[in-house]
């Protein structure tokens, strides 16, 4: 249902309050009051009333009462003078008295997704309502952890980061995103940051009625960062599913630095490294060499910056005489050493000590510990997964990336999926599988050079020789210093028909030796 009234829209389902074609910025328990306020216009409601309705029944201050009224005023264009809106009746309540007309709201959805079997959660990007765009990537990093804490709970299922990002910007119906991603429960919020003070704000919905579950604010110093989440994560845990015998849902806490800064710049690199772009994934390293820089001991910078030259390295943007290597591999086993029960962390290093120490097993048991710890990580699944396949468990890599697949049904960095199962498809010799993977992946990002070095060789092997010397033209774009040899030098192929493989067609579509 819409309510309409001066020149506002009021939209529970979406959560939006609009004046004109502008969205007007309110903080959630603002809008609960609010929209109590325009529901229950046909009567006075008392204190006891709005306590019950928007604080769930806990007793707040006169002061905190009073605050609200006064934002939703202000929201809406009214003020404690003027109570042309909302009215305030000496010793009997408060009214809404602005005419208002009701619209039945579009129930119009796209088919919905198969539901997760036990509880299952998205975690909407946080709204910056800081004022200032250059702290968006703040917003982001905050809703992104607490993703990472609620992955870590057992008998939980979270949809990933990527997938529930696609709403960000856009005004969102909650029963709609729910049928989409196929979850129950949906978590958005806000934060607030000025000077040395934060706000983070969030609020649980269940997305087949819509109706709000639970809310809080938590105020604190930005150094207090790490104990704002751990408090948000552990009240939606307990909102959703008590019996699931959690004291507290516990978040990414690997030494969290000593200054806030360095977890700033750990935000500005994760920002940088989602662009995927030769000077993007430069900048993203020097983000984490300054993160290190203020705290020596920072594993999830440690990890991070490991994995990003990772990244490099299997997309051939290295120098022919750069020294990397080393430094990287000790930084991907020193963040496991700091931070053993990290699951982000683990997953990061054990990519970065697969693609350059060509340390195998190594690197197969520490991604078992990660997703020990998180079984719901999309990334640990693919990556572990792509890893398994090289090594010729093309069955279990196969299950670990559909698996991270049904996590991240709107994954805008599926490539990464598709590029695995292309791999899976290339090691089955099931070519034209291959190439269907391989067009999956680069139709989403056409830099992906894994996905390129497959396309080249499952159309050389299903005698399109000449699509397959075009493929590889745009492969030697992307790394222009790209070889045989030197690929077949850099990246680990325990599975030794694989590597001829790859030789034989990449030669034949004219790739340099």
């Amino acid at each position: 249902m819409l309510y309409h009234f001066n020149n506002f829209v009021l939209d529970p389902d979406r959560r939006e309050l609009r004046r004109g074609d502008s969205l007007v910025a309110v903080e959630p328990q603002v809008f609960d009051l609010l929209e109590f306020l325009i529901r229950s216009r046909d009567h006075v409601v008392s204190r006891d009333d709005l306590l019950a309705a928007v604080w769930r029944g806990r007793i707040v201050s006169e002061a905190t009462l009073s605050s609200r009224l006064n934002a939703a005023r202000a929201a809406i264009g009214d003020n404690g003078d003027e109570q042309r809106l909302i009215r305030t009746l000496p010793r009997k309540g408060i009214r809404f008295v602005g005419e208002v007309r009701e619209q039945a709201a579009d129930e119009s959805a796209g088919p919905p997704v198969a539901a997760f079997e036990g509880p299952s959660i998205a975690v909407l990007p946080f709204t910056n309502m800081s004022g200032d765009p250059e702290q968006e990537y703040f917003a982001d990093g905050v809703a992104e952890d607490i993703i990472t804490a609620l992955s870590r709970c057992s008998g939980l299922s979270v949809i990933a980061r990527n997938s529930s990002f696609t709403y960000k910007g856009k005004a969102v119906d909650i029963r709609q995103v729910g049928r989409e991603l196929g979850v129950g429960y949906v978590l958005e919020g806000s934060v607030r940051r000025g000077g040395d003070r934060l706000r983070i704000t969030g609020q649980l919905i269940d997305a087949s009625s819509a109706v709000h579950l639970w809310a809080d604010r938590f105020d604190g110093d930005a150094s207090e960062v790490f104990d704002l989440q751990d408090r948000i994560t552990e009240s939606v845990v307990a909102a959703i599913e008590p019996t699931l015998h959690l004291a507290e849902a516990e978040r990414r806490r690997s030494s969290p630095p000593s200054q806030l800064d360095a977890y700033d710049l750990l935000l500005r690199a994760y920002g940088l490294r989602y662009e995927f772009t030769t000077e993007s994934i430069a900048a993203a390293i020097d983000c984490l060499d300054q993160a290190l820089a203020i705290d020596h001991a920072y594993a999830p910078a440690m990890a991070a910056s490991a994995y990003c030259h990772a990244l490099r390295h299997f997309q051939g943007w290295i120098g022919p005489d750069e020294d990397y290597r080393g430094k990287a591999v000790a930084q991907a086993w020193r963040a496991v050493e700091l931070a053993p029960n990290d699951a982000q962390v683990l997953w990061m290093a054990a990519f970065a000590i697969w693609n350059m120490a060509d340390e195998i097993e190594p690197a197969r048991e520490v991604f078992s510990r990660s997703l020990a710890i998180n079984p719901n990580s999309a990334m640990a699944l693919t990556l572990g997964g792509w890893i398994e396949a090289m090594c010729g468990n093309q069955g279990t890599g196969r299950a670990m990336i559909e698996r991270a697949q049904r996590l991240n049904p709107r994954d805008p960095r599926g490539w990464f999926a598709s590029g695995a199962l292309a791999i899976c498809a290339i090691l089955d010799e099931n070519f034209p599988e291959a190439i269907v993977w391989a067009e999956k992946a680069l139709a989403q990002n056409r830099r992906f050079a894994v996905a390129l070095r497959v396309l080249t060789v499952a159309l050389v092997k299903t005698g399109e020789r000449d699509r397959a010397a075009q493929v590889a033209r745009e492969l030697l774009k992307v790394a222009p210093d790209f070889s045989i040899a030197g690929f077949l030098s850099r990246i680990p192929f325990p599975v030794e028909p694989m590597a001829r493989t790859y030789a034989e067609a990449l030669r034949a579509a004219g790739v340099p030796e």
